[in-house]
């Protein structure tokens, strides 16, 4: 198999965020597998305004950052004009769903994997993100 070839499925595993892929032409096979990363993140810098009173700075140090699964544009709610599904203040459980990442095509819902109070979204609506990327802060 051309070298270009599994560069560019390598390229699709990452965009998609799937864990492996297995291509078979003929009696060629390539089987591409990567490391998955913890859907949350500390150590990652919110992608948002900063916070304009000392309430807002202290309400974002509360809790855990939930991180983008993978890279993407951004949505709120489940279509354009409707009520997003999760606001600050709003209690969540596991599996509710906190947003949609958009990525090749692909509407994926991204589900709450723990329980608790949303503190902040931490992305805005509409915007491409990357993997990694912080979406919102539970408590």
């Amino acid at each position: 198999m051309d070298l270009r070839k599994i560069k560019k499925l390598i390229e699709l595993v990452v965009e998609s965020g799937i864990t492996e892929l297995q291509v078979r032409s003929g009696e060629e096979e390539v089987r591409i597998s990567r490391a998955t990363l913890p859907v949350r993140a500390q150590s990652v810098v919110p992608v948002t305004e900063p916070a304009t009173t000392p309430v807002e700075a202290s309400s974002a140090q509360r809790g855990e950052v939930v991180a983008a699964p993978m890279a993407g544009t951004f949505y709120r709610a489940p279509a354009p004009g409707e009520v997003p599904f999760v606001a600050p203040g709003a209690t969540v459980a596991v599996g509710d769903v906190l947003c949609i990442i958009e990525s090749m095509k692909m509407m994926n819902h991204i589900e709450a994997e723990e329980a608790g109070e949303v503190v902040d979204v931490l992305a805005a609506d509409g915007q491409p993100i990357e993997t990694g990327a912080p979406l919102f802060r539970i408590a």
